[in-house]
């Protein structure tokens, strides 16, 4: 256009260079014109014209009427409203590979934990051979365009919502103590991210997961369903208590178990949240008997030993080869079950958000670990101690307030009501001074202590307590030295613990809630290492003063 205005103001130029103006002008548009017409909506270089477009009226209509797509009629018109409502599956009337793969991906649905049935909503089969059908009379055609599209949206959403998201709303159920933010994937850029009108740093479109764990127990799961279809693994007998070096009919049947059949090293699942169980186990069988050669007379020893062991580490218990009791027990857990367990973690890994901070701490619940993570890489672990079947830790996440050295520790009111209660109504002074704990009123520097006699401590409720029962920094406190406080719901915190002896067990479900940390100054020396001044030992010194100090976090850090 520019070179046809020139040519027109430029009347007065000679003839034949006017002529080679418009001559070079129409050479460019010819060469520029399928690029032109892809990049403008409503233009086709097909025969039978225009592309159709779509209004919200319409996608409203056809997706209230598949109960399947109701609930995302919200994401359809957000898809559609931000491409002018063009239609998103269709390049000059012909489908784009990606329907192709997307539908694939749905075929798999089951490798993902899900039911493809779910997301079969349409069948598109039957809608691309029509659409084949009725090319050559343009009305037909576009009306299916138009219902096409949305459909292949639906689907989309329907599936993505389900796997980018997941299929439970933690929040909204009772029994799942779930306090993390949940994913906040806008659906529609997702798609616009398959389409590639839009660049993301997402896999979004490959259709992959947003967390490598999550690939990781998709890998078991498919190890473990093999696992399955060839049998399972064998049942050792229930009455089964082998010590290396024995000869026993039952080391045949652990042999199968633990070594005939082994899954590939990276398909152990890993643990992505608080559940009852390790999800780990890595080896496995497809035989239910053992070779009547051998059964007799096989010593249990070597490899298989040492197999053992492995097996009882990567299921928090005591590495010592024994198999009897809960080795035993986890050995005869069935292979459905396991495969059930890897499922539900797949799902707690989709309620998580997209992405983590670059610098956070993770407590491994099941695996009594936590994780010290800088730069989205490992600092060190240490080990942790979680609570108790009773008093299970929640899940939950929240960014890092304050370290705390030589801290009080504010006894709960369900532990004056369950546990102390009986002791304080009989001799309030003689137990507080026993246990090293006074009561207060107020918090800080401006609490004041309550004379613990002035208090009916026999009918106290948890609506009439008013003050603060607590226990003062020293060696008796249950804090230990340092705690570690990231507001939450739960009130639940990270701290030391005087009982170091407890580290030692394999299973260590013992506290009321909050987790204890193993090396408590070396994670308060970490975490305060950008504060000026607060090197170890005026972190020693602080604690051996045995007053208490509370530092504002310097960081920005998060606590999973």
């Amino acid at each position: 256009m520019n070179s046809l205005f020139r040519s027109a103001f430029l009347s007065t130029l000679l003839f034949w260079l006017l002529s080679l103006t418009v001559f070079a002008t129409a050479s460019c548009s010819q060469e520029q014109k399928a690029q032109i017409k892809e990049s403008l909506p409503g233009l086709s270089s097909k025969a039978g014209g225009a592309q159709p477009k779509l209004d919200s009226v319409y996608i409203v209509k056809y997706m209230s009427a598949e109960p399947k797509f109701k609930d995302q009629i919200e994401w359809g018109k957000k898809f559609y409203r931000e491409r002018g409502f063009r239609l998103g599956w269709f390049r000059d009337h012909e489908v784009v590979p990606q329907a192709k793969t997307m539908l694939g991906v749905i075929d798999k649905a089951a490798d993902e934990g899900l039911d493809p049935k779910e997301y079969k909503t349409k069948d598109f089969d039957k809608l691309f051979a029509d659409l084949k059908a009725v090319q050559n009379d343009s009305t037909k055609r576009n009306a299916l365009e138009k219902e096409i599209d949305v459909a292949l949206s639906g689907t989309y959403f329907n599936w993505a919502s389900d796997f980018y998201r997941g299929i439970v709303d933690p929040r909204k159920v009772k029994t799942v103590a779930w306090d993390v933010k949940r994913n906040k994937i806008k659906l529609h850029k997702a798609l616009m991210t398959i389409l590639k009108e839009r660049e993301s740093t997402y896999p979004y479109y490959e259709f992959e997961p947003l967390h490598p764990e999550y690939d990781q127990l998709k890998k078991a799961l498919a190890s473990y369903r093999d696992i399955q279809r060839n049998g399972g693994w064998p049942t050792i007998p229930a009455a089964t208590k082998l010590k290396p070096g024995q000869a026993s009919p039952a080391v045949a049947l652990l042999r199968q178990r633990l070594l005939s059949a082994k899954p590939a090293p990276d398909s152990a699942p890993p643990v992505a949240a608080n559940t009852s169980e390790t999800p780990v186990q890595t080896v496995a069988n497809t035989s239910t008997t053992a070779p009547a050669s051998t059964a007799a007379t096989e010593k249990y020893e070597g490899e298989l030993v040492a197999a053992v062991k492995e097996f009882q580490s990567q299921n928090g218990l005591k590495p010592d080869g024994l198999v009897a009791g809960e080795t035993l027990r986890l050995l005869n857990v069935p292979v459905a079950q396991r495969i059930d367990q890897i499922i539900i973690n797949m799902e707690r890994w989709r309620w998580i958000p997209k992405k983590f901070e670059p610098n956070y701490l993770l407590v491994n619940i099941p695996d009594y670990k936590l994780h010290v993570v800088e730069n989205n890489k490992e600092a060190f672990n240490m080990k942790v101690i979680v609570g108790k079947t009773l008093n299970a830790t929640p899940v939950f996440s929240d960014k890092m307030e304050s370290v705390v050295l030589a801290p009080y520790w504010n006894v709960p009111f369900s532990i004056i009501d369950k546990e102390l209660r009986p002791k304080l109504a009989a001799n309030p002074q003689a137990v507080l001074d026993r246990l090293d704990m006074e009561v207060v009123k107020g918090w800080g520097a401006k609490a004041t202590p309550i004379d613990p006699n002035s208090i009916d401590w026999a009918n106290v409720t948890q609506a009439t307590w008013k003050y603060t029962l607590r226990r003062r920094p020293g060696p008796k406190n249950d804090l230990g030295d340092v705690k570690f406080i990231f507001p939450n719901s739960q009130d639940i915190y990270l701290h030391d613990t005087p009982h170091d002896e407890l580290f030692s067990q394999a299973k260590r479900g013992f506290s009321h809630g909050c987790v204890r940390v193993e090396e408590p100054l070396k994670l308060a020396e970490y975490l305060l290492r950008d504060k000026p001044g607060w090197d170890l030992t005026r972190i020693e010194e602080t604690i051996a003063g045995a007053k208490s100090s509370t530092l504002a976090y310097p960081n920005s850090s998060r606590c999973t």
